[in-house]
């Protein structure tokens, strides 16, 4: 008992090391003690459901350790999502632990390595999405040691954390200098090889001047969103966007920057906020852009014409969208609606079993429930320029950021508003997420933060400047512009895809295995 409370506290505070704004290196050898408490258990069903209470143990720490501030803006969603998170890897985990106590060491080995990187894809792709913990993204503080994202993107992280981890266990179980050899290199090689290619990483160099906002509206507690009326706000944007040097060509506004208090219509796009905004752009910005995320709401006349995601309300039937909008000389430029939703604030997955759930959804960002979305990505365009626009929480998903890139987006930014957690690790750990996208892309990145963290990134994962939290303001830097495709951008999550086929294959062996052995075909 009382090792195995030891193990658990180890791997605990090794999984969080990277998330706590220490070294994710520590993920290595983290899953090494449970492991160990594995290897401690036979195969009765007795001994599985303790092995499941130690895991579950281990897993629910881990998730409330790095994701804790949750609470700060949604106490029932925080329980949920850290009971979610623990249960889906508890099962990983103990399928895993199942299999080993019943088939040869490398088919338990390889389901492990699958069975992990498929849930962190389900949990990526699936209805309900919290991919915050992926083991790869333990790395976003260290940039130096993954510049080999370019090529396997985050799911490559978690490849190389688990592969690590059954090799170090084996050595540890049966130690030979060959195995701890091996161990060594295997665990060396990949930060030697990021090194040689942070050494000669060169910028691009084609540059454009852009200018990131951060007017710092309070919106933590929820009820206090906004404290200065629109016509203020507006001033405030005014005021910061004349700050920007003339050679800026894009001015970076956070999500929901206008039309939180009174929603704008894109039927007419007659809200004051919008008419603002041109007069900004023509006078602060005649030659340049002003991107910035708003509210927008669309009616349907013919209820027939409405989307899945409409709403209804007394016969009309309307969507509602966390938008993007770019503003040049011509206008409007370009409209984009959020697709990647979070769950519980802008989506509801599952709506006939979530009816009964409904005290869970919390407002952020000004509206709450099921919000509409786009099919794909779009870009905004000035002259050859054409930069890409991820919304909040779209900069976590590693594949769709590279989506925009896919679409030919030279340069990108990140428009959101972390202002609900507080200041807590989780908007340090947002924009640290960024870090690894500018790697998996080699894109520059222009981050507008409500309350912070605002700054730049460029293609190595650098950051460049910032300007930090709970602060008024505005960045300007010049970066580069990139039209270079890398690997991991032109085919995306290849290895999670890949780990779901040898998962699938891999549950077939054992149950041929199974049935050979039953029947005494093999020992």
């Amino acid at each position: 008992m009382r090792n195995n409370i030891i193990a658990v506290l180890a791997s605990v505070l090794l999984l969080s090391a990277g998330w706590l704004r220490f070294s994710g290196l520590t993920l290595v050898v983290a899953l090494v003690p449970l492991l160990i408490i594995s290897n401690r258990y036979g195969p009765s069903k007795r001994d599985w459901w303790k092995m499941a209470g130690w895991t579950l143990l281990t897993f629910t720490l881990w998730y409330t350790a790095t994701s804790w501030w949750i609470w700060n803006s949604t106490a029932p969603g925080a329980v949920v999502a850290i009971i979610v998170s623990a249960l889906l890897f508890t099962a990983a985990f103990m399928l895993y632990h199942y299999v080993s106590k019943r088939a040869p060491k490398a088919l338990a080995y390889c389901i492990l390595v699958s069975v992990w990187i498929a849930a962190e894809y389900w949990y990526l792709s699936g209805e309900v999405s919290f991919p915050w913990l992926i083991l790869g993204n333990g790395f976003a503080n260290d940039t130096w040691a993954v510049q080999w994202y370019e090529w396997t993107g985050v799911f490559g992280g978690s490849l190389w954390v688990l592969v690590c981890n059954i090799l170090f266990f084996e050595t540890w179980l049966r130690f030979s200098r060959r195995r701890m050899a091996l161990s060594l290199t295997l665990l060396l090689l990949p930060p030697a090889v990021s090194l040689v290619m942070f050494a000669t990483y060169r910028e691009p160099e084609p540059k454009v001047g852009i200018t990131v906002v951060q007017p710092n509206f309070s919106c933590f507690p929820i009820e206090e969103k906004f404290t200065v009326s629109e016509e203020q706000q507006l001033q405030i944007f005014h005021d910061l966007i004349a700050q920007a040097p003339e050679w800026s060509r894009f001015a970076i506004l956070p999500e929901t920057a206008v039309g939180t208090q009174r929603i704008i219509w894109e039927n007419d796009w007659n809200a004051s906020s919008v008419a603002a905004m041109y007069r900004m752009q023509r006078e602060l910005m005649p030659s340049g852009q002003i991107i910035t995320g708003a509210n927008t709401a669309r009616y349907y006349p013919d209820p027939a014409l409405a989307s899945t995601t409409a709403r209804r309300d007394n016969g009309n039937c309307y969507d509602v969208y966390n938008t993007a909008l770019a503003f040049d000389s011509t206008g409007m430029s370009g409209v984009r609606h959020k697709i990647k939703l979070v769950v519980g604030a802008e989506k509801v997955p599952y709506p006939k079993l979530m009816e009964a759930l409904s005290f869970l959804i919390v407002e952020l960002g000004g509206t709450s429930g099921q919000l509409g979305v786009d099919r794909h990505p779009v870009n905004f365009q000035l002259d050859s320029i054409r930069i890409g626009a991820a919304i909040c929480y779209e900069s976590v998903y590693g594949d769709f950021f590279a989506d925009f890139v896919r679409r030919g987006a030279n340069v990108m930014s990140v428009i959101t508003n972390d202002g609900w957690w507080g200041d807590t690790p989780g908007h340090r750990q947002h924009f640290s997420y960024s870090r690894l996208r500018a790697i998996e892309t080699r894109r520059s990145i222009a981050r507008s933060a409500n309350t912070g963290i605002s700054g730049f990134i460029n293609g190595r994962g650098d950051v460049i400047s910032t300007l930090g939290w709970d602060r008024r303001g505005t960045l300007s830097e010049q970066i580069a512009l990139n039209d270079r495709i890398t690997f991991y951008t032109r085919y995306g999550d290849y290895i999670a895809r890949i780990a779901c086929y040898v998962l699938l294959l891999s549950v077939l062996y054992y149950v041929a295995y199974r049935v050979r052995k039953r029947n005494h075909l093999v020992d």
